[in-house]
């Protein structure tokens, strides 16, 4: 059971824009661990489709900086890998490298 006091001070890292304090917390280690275990280190998007896929990561479903409340709950985790994290937060086109156009004509 983690002290109120504690969870003061977690929401207050999310809060104040120091989601690093949040992220690298025993807490939070502890709580992706358990969630990771849950969902059988599986991606559950890719699961969902009959694909498989390890998880890399641990997606919170009600956004941290908006629902810190919900920041330590595991209901609140899915096991994601990091292609389906990365869709879910919009994140695709960012993460591509532009192609190569070579413009010189010979």
């Amino acid at each position: 059971m983690i002290k109120p006091e504690r969870i003061q001070q977690l929401h207050s890292h999310i809060n104040s824009g120091e989601l690093m304090k949040f992220y690298k917390s025993r807490e939070w280690m502890s709580l992706r661990k358990e969630a990771l275990k849950r969902d059988n280190y599986e991606c559950q998007l890719c699961k969902a489709t009959g694909r498989y896929h390890k998880a890399e990561n641990v997606h919170h479903m009600k956004e941290v900086k908006t629902h810190p409340h919900l920041s330590l709950t595991l209901s609140n985790l899915q096991c994601l890998c990091i292609k389906c994290h990365n869709e879910v937060h919009d994140r695709l086109e960012s993460v591509r490298a532009p192609k190569f156009t070579n413009e010189e004509r010979w």
